[in-house]
């Protein structure tokens, strides 16, 4: 697929790379040499220095034969991402993206006027980090977690530290175990030094394990149970950092939780935040990396403790810092991908990362047409994919023991009209089914190709 990305900065290097290693053909637009230069010593691409805006330079870029145009310039710079995908789409782009920053955009009827000018997507990355603080926060167990159809299926996290259960524990050991609850599961993936891998029965749990296991909602306690998780209901957080994305978290959670403050360093900031979002919402001034302040702002008597300053590694010490304290649920920005595994092994609950939230949504554009869903894992080399399956396509044909599913791949749930099921070998997919799969990256395309 020919993909055309304007700007070259964090996300715009992160799509580049991400989309070019899935044997996509990709050229990025950028104004500045030295961003163009950094980007060329990470991924392969075509690059062509000069204004986004510019109807030639586009041209060049090859914008009238793309299938995918994405615009992501910084911030600072809506109006440049708007502008080039509206002349990406007339000069012919089949599917054109662009990063925004005015919230006011995303309501239904504006939303509704951008796709009538021909944008399929515009995409906030700081607003959708915030909603997916405000998901896992919804959630009570402290086990990373996420919902499909509206919670009728759920795949759940679950980390083996030396405490464990589940410690040395076979798959097919644990699978009796759950037989006698009468829960139905399936573990769908372990990620484990850096790898991620298909268990099999005789897989066991080892120490650092990251499992992922797909149930129905109902089964979700059962599982906690047998992991050690404990049942956390957030209503009192403390988010450190005044960031744009703790501003929207702030506002999204005004009448979810009883408390929320927010730490911030900078006066100035800490006044716009108290005008902006009124008494609901409590402001504190001064170093939260101070654990002396942090006591004295009462952080022993939170649930949650939320990291969003712009330093990776503060939001990680901090967090680890808070755990200290009692924090039953931590959540840090970690932007730069190689912090991941390091803030994992470090305990802490959930890990935002706007990149690969970013790339999921985009990613999900160079698929075919029955992609509902891609979701990056943080720490992971798979990803989370939902489908929706054709009436003619291969993954109808017969029971899942029949089908040559690609090795890497899972097929772990099904939803069913009102119905959800875990998905077992005798299973057969029936058309319009809605399918969860989990999938190392290098092989999306061969299961993409299944639900054609």
């Amino acid at each position: 697929m020919n993909i055309v990305i304007v700007g070259a900065g964090e996300v715009g290097s992160h799509l580049a790379k991400m989309l070019r290693s899935a044997h996509n053909d990709i050229v990025v637009v950028d104004n500045d040499a030295q961003r163009l230069s950094q980007l060329k010593t990470i991924a392969d691409v075509g690059t062509v220095l000069g204004s986004p805006t510019s109807i030639e330079v586009l041209k060049e870029a090859g914008v009238a034969s793309a299938r995918l145009f994405i615009a992501v310039y910084p911030r600072a710079m809506q109006h440049i991402n708007i502008v080039s995908a509206l002349i990406a789409k007339k000069l012919g782009a089949e599917k054109v993206v662009s990063r925004i920053n005015d919230e006011g955009y995303l309501s239904p009827e504006n939303k509704l006027i951008f796709k009538e000018m021909g944008i399929e997507l515009m995409f906030y990355p700081e607003k959708v980090a915030a909603d997916e603080i405000v998901e896992s926060l919804r959630h009570t167990t402290s086990a990373e977690s996420m919902e499909f159809a509206h919670g009728k299926l759920q795949i759940s996290l679950f980390r083996i530290d030396d405490e464990s259960p589940m410690l040395d524990i076979k798959v097919g050991e644990f699978a009796s175990m759950m037989a006698k609850d009468g829960v139905d599961f399936r573990v769908i993936a372990i990620n484990r030094d850096a790898d991620t891998i298909i268990p099999r029965f005789d897989t066991k749990f080892q120490y650092h394990d990251l499992v992922f296991i797909i149930s129905r909602r109902e089964g979700v306690p059962v599982l906690m149970r047998h992991f050690g998780s404990e049942s956390v209901k957030v209503d009192k957080v403390m988010i450190f950092g005044g960031s744009v994305i703790a501003e929207m978290l702030a506002r999204a959670l005004k009448g979810q939780v009883s408390v929320i403050k927010i730490i911030e360093s900078s006066r100035q900031r800490c006044l716009e935040l108290s005008e902006k979002l009124g008494d609901s919402v409590l402001v504190a001034c001064g170093d939260g990396r101070n654990s002396d302040f942090l006591v004295d702002e009462g952080i022993k008597g939170y649930d949650a403790f939320v990291a969003l300053t712009d330093s990776d590694e503060t939001n990680i010490l901090s967090c680890v810092a808070a755990r200290k304290f009692g924090i039953s649920r931590t959540i840090a920005e970690v932007e730069n991908i190689e912090y991941i595994h390091f803030a994992e092994d470090m305990g802490i609950d959930t890990i935002i990362n706007k990149k690969l939230i970013t790339a999921g949504r985009i990613f999900r554009f160079t698929l075919s047409g029955k992609a509902r869903l891609v979701r990056y894992i943080s720490g992971t080399s798979a990803e989370i994919l939902e489908y929706t399956a054709a009436t003619s396509s291969r993954i109808t044909k017969g029971a899942l023991k029949e089908l040559v599913f690609p090795e890497g791949a899972i097929i772990g749930g099904v939803i069913r009209g009102n119905d959800s099921f875990i998905a077992v070998g005798d299973t057969v997919i029936e058309p319009y089914d809605r399918v969860v799969v989990f999938a190392r990256s290098e092989v999306v395309r061969e299961v993409d190709a299944f639900f054609k």
